[in-house]
């Protein structure tokens, strides 16, 4: 008790790093990237200061960057040249995706690529799967999407995926995927689930960056009610069962208390600090409101400290950056 009880002799500007408990390193960030199949040069995504969509031309320079910089992982987008009811893009061997992994592959091998696996960009509906009719209209088709979630997981991991990470909150998408990795001999792929993926209002600049907003209704019918946090660790828990091996919260900020119970589950956990959260960090520092690295860096630490093992973040780059700095 005080007075013999001081909490703030460990405070001193010398001991304070001795008694950090939780470090950010270069090891935890993934680096989101968008990638365009018609582009011919960068393009910015104007809701998202700092970030472009890149031309297939440039995935292996790109990727080379990042590795310069300490970045060891990246998470693929792409932006097809054209889109329809089934996706069709999305399964193509030569697909925007595909070639991108080739792309990075060869340019830097050591680069881990994972794919998000989701129709959402490649449909003309923008919805993440197959409609079908029903008494309410068009909605999306559980197990048909499915088997579209089995042939996109296919085609990425025979490009040279080293992971794949299905986003489309679909029921059952783990395993279905699992035993389709399995039957086409890419059983050493991992899966980094979505697993809890909540409807969030977050995602707005995203769907200007991979060109993936809905032309119809909304995907409260899929993704996760906010309020619901047992449901969230209830959906972990059968993806777990389902046989990822990583489950992942989306957004990451503001849900910090579903992480922290995701991880209680005993997987490696990745939390995605998602495009809104990017932007409004980013407009707030460009306003002068605040001090846009030390915000940044307090996310890191709040995101790993809630228990996340691998953070996704679009300032993957300048964390990394900044932590050589130190």
């Amino acid at each position: 008790m005080f007075p013999q009880t001081r909490l703030r002799r460990l405070r001193r500007q010398s001991l304070r790093p001795l008694f950090t408990e939780t470090a950010v390193t270069t090891n935890d960030l993934i680096m989101p990237l968008f990638f365009a199949e018609d582009a011919a040069k960068k393009v910015p995504i104007a809701s998202m200061p700092g970030q472009f969509r890149w031309p297939l031309a440039y995935a292996g320079a790109v990727a080379g960057d990042l590795a310069t910089n300490g970045i060891k992982a990246i998470l693929l987008f792409g932006i097809p040249k054209t889109k329809d009811a089934a996706a069709s893009s999305a399964v193509s061997k030569h697909g925007v995706i595909q070639e991108a992994i080739r792309a990075i592959k060869a340019a830097v091998p050591g680069m881990v690529v994972i794919s998000d696996l989701c129709a959402c960009e490649y449909t003309d509906h923008g919805h993440c799967g197959i409609l079908h009719e029903s008494s309410d209209g068009p909605e999306l088709d559980n197990d048909a999407s499915l088997e579209l979630m089995q042939r996109i997981a296919v085609s990425h991991a025979s490009a040279g995926a080293d992971i794949v990470a299905p986003s489309c909150m679909l029921d059952g998408m783990v395993m279905a995927i699992r035993e389709a990795l399995d039957a086409a001999k890419c059983g050493n792929v991992p899966i980094m689930s979505y697993s809890a993926k909540f409807a969030s209002a977050l995602y707005g600049p995203f769907r200007e960056a991979a060109d993936s907003g809905f032309a119809f209704g909304d995907r409260l019918a899929y993704q996760m009610n906010p309020a619901n946090g047992r449901e969230a660790v209830r959906e972990s828990e059968l993806d777990l069962e389902e046989g990822a091996d990583i489950l992942m919260v989306k957004p990451a900020g503001i849900y910090l208390d579903v992480l922290a119970k995701v991880k209680e589950l005993g997987l490696p956990v990745a939390a995605y600090q998602v495009s809104g959260e990017y932007s409004m960090i980013k407009a707030a520092a460009q306003n002068g409101w605040i001090d846009e690295k030390r915000v940044v860096m307090e996310s890191m630490v709040s995101i790993k400290r809630a228990g996340a093992d691998l953070i996704i973040t679009y300032y993957a780059q300048d964390v990394a950056r900044w932590l050589h700095e130190q």
